[in-house]
Formats: structure tokens, C-alpha cells, sequence
């Protein structure tokens, strides 16, 4: 497998043979470090649709945010440049929460995505829309009620149809990096480096605020650097059900608890 992608790879760059190495990435992906005969430090990631992925980070570097440069993409391969790595994320929280402003500061004409997207099994419907909690509900809620058991499915209903108490109809439709975890931004010398990883839409940039939260845990200073609305942490809750419920598609049951906890404290 490893020698039929150094082949595609070589092709799609215009070049003599390349080495591949394997670096530790996602769970739904390979990732391979590219020794080319240019002597370019490059990344390829296989799996996915890749030139989606290519066309947000596109967006985010457009945006003013760090993001690797995109080299090529075709069907399930991206191949991207490689950004520096290895820092701690300690004292990067404030360079993170200027970046996620920049990021933020990029706004759409309306809630979604003009594609949709997937992570492994699961759909990310990106159905375009001018009403930010009618999209949250019907592409971020009830779209796992067919896959979930029905004591789950019901809650999520209740929830779904509800969805007005907890959420606006318009906040700003921010870009949002859409998957934001530790393990999706790079950080260097202090600094973020780059945000890898992306799956974005428009929408409430209060949602990658909930994703970080679910494995990171970022000082008071930075949220309060982040200036967000009144009564964001009372919607962080039901921000975090799309990755977790997301999780518990993928990799089952370890995820129902936190799952229980965010909905019980929806009042679900």
C-alpha cells in the first residue's frame, strides 16, 4: 500500500521517487512524512476527500490564520507542507485565542459549508442555512437519532425540538476550524504554528470553544482573551454533544457518559 502512494504522491507532485515515513496521526487517516528529490518538507495525509480538506485550509489561511500550505490534492490524497511542531502548548494559550479571533473574524453570508464532509462513517451534513439553531438541530442533533438506541434518539428529539430555548437564530457565522482539538493545532517556539486537521463551516465560534474543552483544559485568561457572548458557558453543553456524540458513533460506548452528562444538564 505504503509503494502504490509514494507512486500517486510522485505523480502528483511532478517528481522523481519519494520516500514515505509514517508519522502518528488521526484515527481516520494515514499520515507520511515525504522525502522527494526537490528536498521539500512535506506531509501527505490519505484518507478522506481530500480536496475538500484542501479547500479549508485554504480558507483558513485566507482568513489570516496559520494554516500548512496545500502542495496537491486528489481524491483521497492531500499532500501538504510540513509546519514546525514539538512545543508546548502551555504557554500558547493567548498566541491560540489570537489566532481563533482571526480565524472567527472571517464571517460567511450564512450557517454551513458549500460541501459536506465526514468523519470515517460519520456524515457532516453542511446544508447551508440562514437559521443558526434550525441548522444546529437538524445537522448537528437529529441527524444521529437513526444511529443511536432509542432511549438516546428520544432525548435527542426532545432536545432537537427545543432547540430555540438554548440557542440563538443569528450569531455572527464565524469560520470555524470545526475539529478543535489539541491534536489539530501545531504549536513552536511559544506561538501557534498552524491548525491542521480541519472540518469547517460557518457558524457560532463559540463551538470550537466547546471542542477544545472536551480533552483540553485552557486557563481562565484564555476565554476571557476570547470576549465571547453572554451566557457562552451555558452553551458549551450542547456544543460538545456534536463531538461526542460524533465519538460515540465511531468508537462506542466509552463516550454514553459524557454523553448522559451533557443532556442532563440541557434538562434532557
Amino acid at each position: 500500500m505504503m509503494a502504490n502512494t509514494a507512486e500517486r504522491i510522485a505523480a502528483l507532485l511532478g517528481s522523481g521517487p519519494v520516500e514515505l515515513s509514517p508519522m502518528s496521526g488521526g484515527d481516520l487517516s494515514s499520515v507520511f512524512a515525504i522525502y522527494d528529490d526537490n528536498g521539500r518538507d512535506l506531509v501527505a495525509k490519505q484518507g478522506g476527500a481530500a480536496e475538500v480538506e484542501a479547500r479549508m485550509l485554504r480558507a483558513i489561511s485566507a482568513s489570516g490564520a496559520p494554516a500548512p500550505d496545500v502542495i496537491a490534492a486528489e481524491d483521497d490524497l492531500l499532500v501538504i507542507a510540513r509546519c514546525p511542531s514539538g512545543g508546548s502548548r502551555s504557554g500558547s494559550w493567548a498566541s491560540l485565542a489570537d489566532i481563533l479571533d482571526t480565524l472567527h473574524a472571517s464571517e460567511g453570508d450564512r450557517y454551513g459549508w458549500p460541501d459536506d464532509y465526514a468523519f470515517g462513517k460519520v456524515a457532516i451534513v453542511n446544508r447551508e442555512s440562514t437559521d443558526w439553531a434550525a441548522f444546529w438541530a437538524e445537522n448537528r442533533l437529529a441527524c444521529h437519532i437513526p444511529h443511536v438506541d432509542t432511549r438516546l434518539a428520544k432525548r435527542l428529539e426532545k432536545l432537537a425540538a427545543n432547540i430555540a430555548g438554548h440557542l440563538s437564530h443569528d450569531p455572527r457565522p464565524s469560520l470555524l476550524h470545526g475539529d478543535l482539538w489539541g491534536g489539530n493545532i501545531l504549536f513552536a517556539d511559544g506561538r501557534v504554528s498552524a491548525l491542521i486537521d480541519p472540518a469547517c463551516y460557518h457558524g457560532d465560534r463559540e463551538v470550537d470553544v466547546a471542542m477544545l474543552t472536551l480533552f483540553d483544559h485552557p486557563p481562565r485568561d484564555f476565554f476571557a482573551r476570547l470576549n465571547l457572548a453572554v451566557g457562552w458557558e451555558e452553551r458549551q453543553p450542547l456544543y460538545r454533544l456534536w463531538p461526542l456524540l460524533v465519538h460515540l458513533r465511531l468508537f462506542g460506548s466509552a463516550y454514553a457518559g459524557q454523553v448522559d452528562a451533557e443532556l442532563r444538564k440541557l434538562g434532557c
